[in-house]
C-alpha cells in the first residue's frame, strides 16, 4: 500500500503500485519512506557489520567482485574497495537519460535498497529520495549496460554522486556531484562495506526504462482506439464487429475489453444508424479486427505491467542479506524477466502503429473509402495526405525492425564469469524511438480521419468522438490545399502521447487502473 496526496508520496517497499511509479514519472513529487522499513535496512546493516567485524568471507563484503570473487579484501582497504568499485564501473557512454527515467530510477533504487536484503546504510536511502525531491538528477549516460550483474555502469554514474563524484543536474544545470551534494545538505558519503556493490548491482534502470516504454505505450493505445474511431466515422464503416456477443464467444479478456472500449466511444453517433443498408459489406481488417489486435496488445500490455511492478518493488542487488543473519549470493541481478517484457512492449507498440498506418492508407484510398483521393478536393495540383502516408509507412517499417527481441542476445562479460546476459537495458531503452514513432502514426491517421469526416458534417459522431475531433481541431486545420504540413504532424504526435484520455478508454490500462 502507497499513501498518496497531491504532492507527496509514502513509498512503502514491496508494495508500490504501478499507478504511483506513473506519477513519479509523470512530474516531480515529494517521496519519503514508509518507517516500518528503517527497521529492517537497519537490521541488515547489523549483520553485514558483524560479517566485518569477525572476519569472516563473504563476497560482496571483503572480496573482490566477478572473477575476483575469491580474492580477499583487508579491512583497512573496505572503503577503498567499494570507492574504486563505483569509479571502475563509471563508463557509461552516450546521451544522458531523461530526467523523468532518472527520477524514476532514484525512487526505484531506494525502494529496492529499503527492502532490507542489501546492508546499506538508510541514510544512503534517504540521499536517494532527497535527490528526487530536489529534482537534483544524476546525469546518468545511456549506453554501456547488458543487464544483467546489475545496471552497473549507469547506476555507477547514480552512485558516483553519491560520493562526491560525476555529475547532477540542478536547476537544470550540470554541476559536479560533489556540488550537487552539497545543494541537498550533504557530505559527498565514505562507503561501507557492501554499499557500493549494493548501489551498483539491481535492475532500476532497465526497468524504469521498461516503465517508461509502458506508459508511453499506454497514452498511444489509447489514442490509437480514439483515431480508430474516427477513421471508422470518416468511412462510414460497420459497428458490428464490436457487437459484445462476438468477442465474448471468444473469450479473451483484452479483446473483450478493446471492443467494449470502442462501443462506448461510439456510443450516441448519428453517422453509424444512417448508412444501415450501404451496400458494404465488411470493413478491412485494420477496422473490422481492431477488437482482436488492439486486445492482444492490450493483454501483452497487462502482462508487462504486471512483471515490470513486481521488479520494481524487488531486492534485485547481490548478495542479500536475511534475517537470520545468513548472506546469500544469486543472481536477482539479472534482468531477464524485463528483457522479457521489454520484447513484449515493443511487440504491442509496432501492431498498435502498424494497424493505424494501414487505416491510415485505407482513409487515402477512394476505391475503399468513399472519399476523395488523398483526402483533398482538388487533387492533382494538391497532393494531401499522400506523403504524410509514406511518413507513416517509414515509422512503421522502422518500428518493425526495432521490435526484434533484444533478450535472445547475449555477449559473455567478466572474464566469462558472467557469461549469460539479458540485454534488458538496450531493450527497454529503444522503446522510447518505438512509442514516438507509434504516437506519430497514430497522430497522422487521426488527422487524416478528421479531415475525412470534414467531407460529410451533415450527421455528427457521438459526444466522446465529437470532443476529440474537436481537440485535433484546436490543434490543425481542415487541409484545404497543400501546406507546410511537419508542424501539422508533430501537434498531432504531442496529441498522440498525451496522458489525459476519457475514462471509457483509461479504465482498462494497467496505470490508469
Amino acid at each position: 500500500m502507497t499513501k498518496a496526496t497531491t504532492s507527496s508520496l509514502t513509498l512503502l517497499p514491496g508494495h508500490v503500485s504501478l499507478a504511483v511509479l506513473r506519477s513519479i514519472y509523470a512530474a516531480p513529487v515529494q517521496l519519503s519512506l514508509d518507517p516500518s522499513a528503517r527497521a529492517l535496512m537497519q537490521a541488515s546493516l547489523v549483520t553485514v557489520q558483524r560479517i566485518v567485524d569477525e572476519d569472516q568471507v563473504v563476497y560482496g563484503i571483503n572480496t573482490g567482485f566477478g572473477k575476483l570473487a575469491s580474492t580477499k579484501i583487508a579491512h583497512e582497504r573496505l572503503a577503498e574497495l567499494q570507492r574504486n568499485l563505483v569509479l571502475s564501473h563509471s563508463v557509461g557512454t552516450g546521451d544522458a537519460l531523461a530526467d523523468d527515467v532518472v527520477r524514476l530510477i532514484l525512487a526505484t533504487k531506494a525502494i529496492s535498497l529499503a527492502r532490507g536484503h542489501s546492508g546499506i546504510r538508510p541514510e544512503i536511502v534517504d540521499a536517494l529520495l532527497a535527490m528526487a525531491n530536489a529534482n537534483v538528477l544524476p546525469v546518468i549516460p545511456a549506453k554501456g549496460s547488458v543487464g544483467a550483474s546489475g545496471d552497473l555502469a549507469p547506476l555507477a554514474h547514480l552512485a558516483c554522486v553519491l560520493i562526491g563524484e560525476g555529475q547532477a543536474k540542478v536547476d537544470g544545470k550540470v554541476v559536479p556531484g560533489a556540488e550537487a551534494m552539497r545543494s541537498i545538505g550533504l557530505q559527498p558519503f565514505v562507503l561501507g562495506p557492501k554499499e557500493g556493490l549494493a548501489l551498483l548491482n539491481g535492475t532500476q534502470v532497465s526497468t524504469s526504462l521498461a516503465l517508461a516504454g509502458l506508459f508511453g505505450a499506454e497514452s498511444v493505445f489509447a489514442a490509437a482506439l480514439v483515431a480508430g474511431c474516427l477513421s471508422l466515422e470518416a468511412i462510414k464503416g460497420s459497428v458490428k464487429p464490436f457487437d459484445a456477443r462476438i468477442h465474448e464467444a471468444r473469450g479473451q479478456a483484452g479483446q473483450i475489453a478493446v471492443a467494449a472500449a470502442v462501443r462506448a466511444l461510439l456510443d450516441g453517433s448519428a453517422i453509424d444508424p444512417s448508412h444501415p443498408n450501404c451496400g458494404r459489406v465488411q470493413d478491412p481488417y485494420s477496422i473490422r479486427c481492431v477488437p482482436q489486435v488492439m486486445g492482444a496488445c492490450l493483454d501483452n500490455l497487462h502482462h508487462a505491467a504486471r512483471v515490470l511492478t513486481i521488479e520494481a518493488n524487488a531486492a534485485s542487488d547481490n548478495p542479500l542479506v536475511f534475517d537470520n543473519g545468513d548472506v546469500i549470493s544469486g543472481g536477482n541481478f539479472h534482468a531477464e524477466p524485463v528483457a522479457f517484457v521489454a520484447d513484449i512492449i515493443a511487440l504491442a507498440v509496432a501492431e498498435i502503429g502498424a494497424i493505424s498506418e494501414r487505416r491510415l492508407s485505407l482513409l487515402l484510398d477512394p476505391g475503399l473509402s468513399g472519399l476523395p483521393a488523398f483526402l483533398i478536393r482538388d487533387s492533382g495540383v494538391n497532393s494531401g495526405f499522400m506523403i504524410a502516408q509514406v511518413t507513416a509507412a517509414a515509422l512503421a517499417a522502422e518500428n518493425q525492425c526495432l521490435a526484434n527481441p533484444s533478450s535472445v542476445t547475449s555477449l559473455p562479460t567478466s572474464a566469462n564469469q558472467e557469461d549469460h546476459v539479458s540485454m534488458a537495458t538496450y531493450g527497454a531503452r529503444r522503446l522510447g524511438d518505438m512509442v514516438r514513432n507509434a504516437a506519430v502514426m497514430v497522430g497522422i491517421e487521426a488527422m487524416a480521419a478528421a479531415q475525412g469526416m470534414e467531407f460529410d458534417r451533415s450527421l455528427k459522431s457521438s459526444p466522446l468522438v465529437e470532443a476529440q475531433f474537436a481537440a485535433i481541431r484546436e490543434r490543425v486545420a481542415y487541409l484545404e490545399q497543400d501546406r507546410y504540413l511537419a508542424t501539422d504532424i508533430e501537434a498531432m504526435r504531442a496529441w498522440a502521447q498525451q496522458s489525459t484520455w476519457p475514462a471509457a478508454l483509461t479504465q482498462c490500462l494497467p496505470s490508469f487502473a
